[in-house]
């Protein structure tokens, strides 16, 4: 069984193609600057690499190019679309509809539209890459792996906010958290290198890239996460601002700040890159560090303060801690920030081992000392196959359904 794996932002679309027989990667492509004067094409498939500039006018367009490359005699991994079974898409927020991963009809997509206002960054190019793949395979059935929908277990007291409760009821005002395909992959590929079931777990998961945020996870079911009514909450963030006392914001509009300067202020030119004024990009903070750049060196401590705060705090809410697992570009590759995060830490019984921590940097395993009280893991993320098993799973179930009518 094959899978097309959709991830479609406002001016990309990433693709892949899975083996699911051996949840192998057969290709794996990515357009850039679609809709600009020149968009980058990329994509490599056993080790041949395709590379070129054009130019791409929507994702319609891209995705259609993708589609020649996958079939692509010398590039690609196909020799013909119709051996693409199902096709899976990340979707950024299905608000409160959506629990779990879906088929994709007319319902569902009306019900993405509607949530497009809670995410307005990301619904939308996420629906353009899943109507620019139902034209372009009609008869294939598609599936919606939605990124807040692991985090629905989260109770009342974790999600709601103290606004008026009216707001709530009016404009859905909430706790959603994001990145949840991620902090569900990592989760359960940590329970399986611990060789212990995810129900007898207390777990937090802390997926670190240029956005960052953590999961607090009960026996499988998220209790809490960073992250809330949008991707702005939480952790500091490679160029977001994370927590900030609100105050700041009416304060800034009251100095002339309009809605959209102060939203590209928190969202572009904070975090890591507003106190460094320096970069986004932990390598760059860590050569700034080491060529004594104060600032470098101030956000790298705000930024390592915030993550060992946040966790020491879902510590509690679990009562308890099993594993600690760390996932995406900085918690898979610096050896530092997972250091100095977990010597913050050692009250818990949390210790990490100084030599796995740097020989597995890159890599994936158990990182802690034989005597932690907590288990300490690099989990390399792969939303890709979490969504394709999703995808897979609900095609069964699509075809089992589709043959009793048969019947």
């Amino acid at each position: 069984m094959k899978i097309l794996v959709i991830n479609s932002g406002s001016s990309s679309l990433k693709y892949q193609i899975l083996e699911m027989e051996n949840e192998s990667c057969l290709v794996k492509g990515l357009v850039e600057r679609i809709g600009e004067q020149e968009s980058d094409i990329e994509q490599e498939s056993e080790g041949k690499e395709y590379k070129n500039i054009t130019k791409i006018k929507d994702h319609e367009e891209a995705l259609k190019k993708a589609m020649e490359l996958i079939t692509d005699p010398e590039y690609g991994c196909l020799k013909e679309l119709g051996e693409i079974d199902a096709v899976g898409h990340r979707v950024v927020h299905g608000g409160e509809e959506f629990f779990s991963s879906v088929l994709i009809d007319e319902e569902v997509i009306k019900a993405i539209e509607d949530n497009a206002e809670l995410a307005p960054l990301h619904n939308p190019p996420n629906l353009m890459g899943i109507k620019a793949a139902k034209k372009l395979l009609p008869k294939v059935p598609q599936v919606a792996v939605f990124d807040t929908s692991f985090h629905h277990s989260m109770p009342e007291k974790a999600y709601m906010y103290g606004l008026p409760y009216e707001l709530y009821q009016k404009y859905k005002i909430r706790r959603y958290g994001f990145h949840g395909t991620s902090h569900r992959y990592v989760s359960k590929k940590a329970s399986e290198i611990l060789k212990k079931d995810m129900k007898e777990l207390k777990m937090i998961t802390a997926h670190l890239g240029n956005g960052a945020s953590l999961a607090a996870i009960d026996r499988g079911k998220v209790i809490d996460t960073s992250m809330g009514f949008t991707p702005l909450e939480g952790l500091i963030m490679g160029t977001r601002s994370g927590d900030i006392d609100p105050g700041i914001v009416l304060f800034l509009t009251r100095k002339g700040y309009s809605v959209d300067e102060a939203d590209d202020l928190l969202n572009k030119r904070s975090g890591v890159y507003g106190l460094s004024e320096m970069s986004n990009d932990m390598r760059d903070i860590r050569k700034g560090i080491e060529n004594g750049d104060k600032k470098a060196k101030l956000a790298y401590d705000v930024y390592v303060y915030r993550l060992a705060k946040y966790i020491g705090s879902y510590i509690t809410v679990l009562k308890g801690l099993d594993a600690l697992v760390f996932t995406a570009g900085v918690g898979e590759n610096d050896e530092h920030v997972r250091m100095d995060v977990c010597n913050y830490l050692d009250f818990f019984g949390v210790k990490i081992d100084k030599e796995k921590n740097t020989l597995l940097n890159r890599k994936e395993g158990i990182i802690s000392t034989s005597d932690s009280d907590v288990g300490i893991l690099i989990v390399k993320t792969d939303e890709e196959l979490m969504i394709a098993q999703d995808t897979k799973r609900i095609f069964k179930k699509f075809q089992n359904v589709a043959k009793k009518i048969e019947v």
